[in-house]
């Protein structure tokens, strides 16, 4: 159905030439409304994830710390949706660059922290796994606040450069806040964009994979010796959820980027008209990539250490009361 739409919006924009247009309208219906589902969807589940882990967390695993942070990042990216919501939909911004420049690190930070959060979380479920009956080093509370402090302090060192690609608002682009792909150098944007693509996406990618193939395999090899299998269960379905979230979520997103920064070189020579096209479906992709914030409070419910157990039995004791 998505391949169906694309090919349409392709169809339409390739006849019309109506580009510039069709990208308004796009950016002030599309982006508006998926970027409010989002919040309603993502902030209520990860508000319930944080205040359940706060307040009914007794005993904190490397699991769990992992886990907290990927919500901590996610809310904190939920918090700038109503900027952008606001500015989409009235097709107008605050003429200011830092709210601009600000708006857009954090939505970044979110994308880039909530993949190494997700490789580091299948990590955790394969060491799991493989030592069920003793706690290794790398399931340590200590190691896991050291990794989690490490991710953020990559993330942020990531993203700094950033800020200095990000074209500031001016009369010249109508003082609106562009999107990283479709402002500043197109050049020296896509080699940037090459980089993070590289180093915050596939390598995280390959580890995850590497990861899920290790797991099916031990799996495999001790299917045999175990009478069941329903213990491991919630952790293998855990890493094939994330698999399948960065290849749906981010994957489209990560190649249209490229693709439209790409289109913006001038040595190119790419016409008006395809830019437009490809802006467009590069719009497109943008809500489909920030939705894993929506769709991460499942790991917490469906995946957790008897997290949903837990939340319901603190609702009962509060309603008791």
């Amino acid at each position: 159905m998505v391949v169906f739409f694309f090919l349409l919006t392709f169809q339409a924009v390739n006849e019309t030439c109506g580009s510039l247009l069709m990208n308004r309208v796009l950016e002030k219906y599309y982006l508006s409304t998926m970027y409010s589902l989002e919040f309603i969807l993502g902030f209520t589940g990860n508000t319930i994830v944080v205040f359940g882990y706060i307040f009914c967390l007794k005993k904190w695993k490397s699991g769990n710390i992992y886990l907290f942070n990927l919500s901590l990042s996610d809310l904190l990216f939920l918090c700038t949706l109503p900027i952008l919501v606001n500015s989409y939909s009235r097709d107008q911004w605050a003429k200011e660059s830092i709210l601009c420049h600000s708006n857009r690190f954090l939505l970044h930070a979110n994308l880039y922290s909530s993949i190494l959060f997700l490789t580091v979380i299948s990590i955790d479920r394969y060491m799991l796994i493989k030592y069920p009956f003793r706690e290794h080093i790398l399931q340590k509370r200590k190691t896991a606040l050291i990794v989690s402090v490490a991710l953020w302090v990559g993330v942020i060192l990531e993203l700094l450069p950033l800020v200095y690609f990000l074209e500031p608002i001016t009369a010249a682009n109508n003082y609106k806040c562009l999107d990283y792909a479709s402002s500043g150098h197109p050049v020296e944007n896509f080699i940037y964009s090459m980089f993070l693509t590289a180093f915050g996406f596939l390598i995280p990618l390959v580890i995850m994979c590497c990861f899920y193939v290790k797991m099916v395999v031990f799996l495999k090899s001790r299917s045999e010796q175990l009478s069941s299998l329903l213990t491991l269960e919630k952790p293998l379905t855990l890493v094939v959820l994330t698999v399948v979230i960065f290849s749906v979520l981010f994957t489209p997103y990560h190649i249209m980027r490229n693709v439209r920064l790409a289109s913006r070189i001038p040595a190119l020579n790419v016409s008006l008209c395809t830019q437009g096209v490809i802006n467009t479906v590069y719009i497109i992709t943008r809500p489909i990539a920030f939705l894993n914030s929506a769709v991460n409070p499942v790991f917490y419910f469906l995946m957790g250490d008897h997290f949903r157990e837990m939340l319901m039995a603190k609702l009962r004791q509060l309603l008791s009361r």
